[in-house]
């Protein structure tokens, strides 16, 4: 176990590069740690940092959250995505989110200073720090998931049991 400890905010690219898995240290996710034991089986309570790769092949480093890595339902459903540059943090919002409007692909888009279609599909590999299925720890986002859930299918997703929970 690391004695390193780090705001969330002030991960960026060297730190995420020397440790790319943190995990959160408190109850309001603002205090993370590196874990060291790589590759882990499960990213609960933990975000991971990794490069995006852009539609027009340009690179970010991102951190990456909600990944789940033995169901692929949930992870596109709720996967949360921060790219940064030039030191500053933008997050790409979900469909369901309720501040969508501020954190939509356009923003991020706009953030990026390239146009939308510039921008997705990002895909990135974090197989090398996790173990789960092929399909999300080489994975792909799109500006949209294939599927768009109504408000409770979402909730009952939400409590559905992760696989990694008994791993």
């Amino acid at each position: 176990m690391s004695s390193i400890v780090m705001r969330t905010e002030s991960l960026g690219p060297i730190e995420l590069a020397k440790y790319p898995v943190w995990e959160y240290i408190n109850p309001d996710d603002t205090l993370v740690r590196p874990v060291v034991d790589l590759p882990v089986i499960s990213l609960r309570g933990r975000i991971v940092g990794t490069k995006l790769k852009l539609s027009n092949g340009m690179e970010v480093w991102a951190i990456l959250s909600n990944v789940h890595l033995r169901n692929i339902r949930k992870h596109e459903q709720f996967l949360a995505v921060w790219i940064i540059k030039d030191g500053q943090w933008c997050e790409l919002a979900r469909y369901h989110d309720v501040d969508r409007n501020k954190r939509s692909p356009d923003r991020l888009a706009h953030f990026l200073g390239v146009q939308i279609e510039d921008v997705f599909p990002l895909s990135y590999d974090i197989s090398t720090v996790a173990i789960g299925l092929p399909e999300v720890v080489h994975g792909i986002i799109n500006v949209e998931p294939k599927e768009k859930l109504t408000r409770e299918q979402l909730v009952r997703l939400t409590f559905e049991p992760d696989d990694d929970a008994t791993i």
